[in-house]
């Protein structure tokens, strides 16, 4: 008997023939063992994306001939190591991905980046079936400064959803996911029995992480934290504090023991055993909840778009990309090109999307039905992905002293999780940051 499943599997696969077959003979063209028996270093920040990319490493060099060197670090260590490395001149990768979303500023104004429109334009470079346009115009935004230059290629753009828990969900009647705010509070309280070591909401509660949750809220209330022009802190307004609040009470009262240390893989951990109902994070972090080797909630897990806010509705987007430091060393650009081309490429983008490792910024790979069809993922997942990417909306500021800024926004948050009072916190980290700002924006 063919199964419904193996029968949709067929038809995307007949569907999708033409398109492959363009594309494999575009491949074919091009010569991507240019650079054959050389190595060059590539550096990733520890995500699903760097897990699939590391894991890919062998495709990349049989394909090229090029040997890949690879590391993968925590984002909170890799920051730091990266901009260190780049500020003496000599780093020791020649790819390197980065959170433009915490350091698209840092990156113009220090010059961090080769510009990327002479390699894209040179045919003997690029394989034709490249396709810039194929980009989303956000995510070309970030990538791009105001000069026009092209600092990197984005790879990914990470969209906040709401995972839920089915079955802790259905055993208090409830048959489907939050839609508003007021809906996820009332929920969350339902489902919180600490008798049972079950907790009606998880989320990041830890200094600096917790800044991307918060932003999260608080687009709920249509407003970002700092203003449009970056130089003025919003983060002590009347929508501020009632993100605040809001915060406040849904992890003190509905949250796990010692979530003020939660980073999301505290987090994924908490959901994955069972012991929360639901958890607003990146859409990133789904492929472990599927796993059958890590997780005990396979078969129950839900996902769902944010829910709305008091004024808006709108969805964290966080947009990362992988370029080559422009003081690495010029034997190897060529052969790290090549690395950026392939990894940011229609056929590895897709298979971002279709392992669930993030949320790609390539358009076509939501249209790839073979993929989509033969995925380990439900059709919940893809349906959640498409709202998002509707609804995105920058989920931190653009600004120079990004990390700063969280460090500092972060602390009066994890007070404010230990009982303090909002506003009292939202005024005194602001008064102490603003100071910041104002210095970055006269450098």
């Amino acid at each position: 008997m063919i199964r419904r499943r193996q029968l949709l599997q067929g038809s995307a696969a007949v569907l999708a023939a033409p398109a492959i077959v363009e594309r494999a003979n575009a491949q074919s063209a091009f010569d991507w063992k240019q650079c054959k028996g050389q190595s060059i270093e590539v550096n990733f920040q520890l995500s699903p994306r760097g897990d699939l990319a590391k894991r890919s490493v062998p495709k990349f060099e049989e394909l090229t001939g090029i040997k890949v060197g690879f590391e993968q670090i925590p984002e909170q260590q890799q920051r730091p190591k990266v901009a260190m490395e780049m500020a003496t001149g000599h780093p020791s990768f020649d790819v390197v991905n980065v959170g433009m979303h915490v350091q698209k500023r840092l990156v113009e104004r220090a010059g961090w980046m080769e510009d990327l429109r002479p390699y894209i334009a040179d045919k003997s470079l690029t394989n034709p079936d490249f396709d810039m346009a194929d980009f989303s115009a956000p995510s070309l935004a970030v990538a791009t400064g105001t000069d026009g230059k092209i600092n990197v290629l984005p790879n990914n753009q990470d969209l906040f959803i709401l995972f839920y828990n089915k079955e802790l969900l259905a055993a208090k009647g409830f048959t489907a996911p939050p839609k508003t705010f007021d809906e996820l509070m009332s929920m969350a309280h339902a489902l919180t029995d600490p008798s049972k070591q079950v907790y009606g909401f998880v989320g990041r509660g830890l200094k600096n992480a917790n800044v991307v949750l918060y932003d999260s809220l608080l687009l709920g209330w249509d407003q970002e934290t700092v203003s449009a022009d970056g130089k003025k802190l919003l983060t002590d307004t009347p929508a501020a504090i009632e993100a605040a609040t809001y915060y406040q009470k849904i992890m003190r009262e509905c949250g796990p023991p010692g979530n003020v240390g939660f980073n999301w893989n505290e987090c994924q951990t908490t959901f994955m055993q069972g012991r929360a109902a639901l958890w607003w994070d990146a859409i990133g972090f789904s492929a472990p909840l599927l796993d059958k080797t890590k997780s005990k909630v396979v078969e129950k897990v839900g996902f769902a778009p944010v829910p709305a806010g008091p004024k808006a509705h709108n969805c964290a987007t966080f947009i990362e990309g992988i370029g080559m430091p422009v003081t690495a060393p010029a034997k190897n650009k060529k052969a790290a090109w090549l690395y950026l081309q392939w990894f940011c490429g229609k056929d590895m983008q897709a298979e971002v999307l279709a392992s669930g490792a993030g949320t790609p910024a390539r358009q076509s790979a939501y249209k790839r039905e073979d993929l989509i069809a033969s995925s380990t993922f439900p059709k919940e997942w893809f349906e959640t992905t498409g709202v998002s990417l509707k609804l995105a909306r920058s989920g931190l500021p653009v600004i120079v002293p990004v990390t700063e800024f969280r460090d500092t926004i972060g602390s009066g948050l994890t007070n404010i999780i230990g009982g303090a009072d909002p506003a009292t916190e939202l005024k005194k980290v602001t008064a102490a940051f603003q100071p910041v700002l104002d210095k970055s924006n006269e450098a």
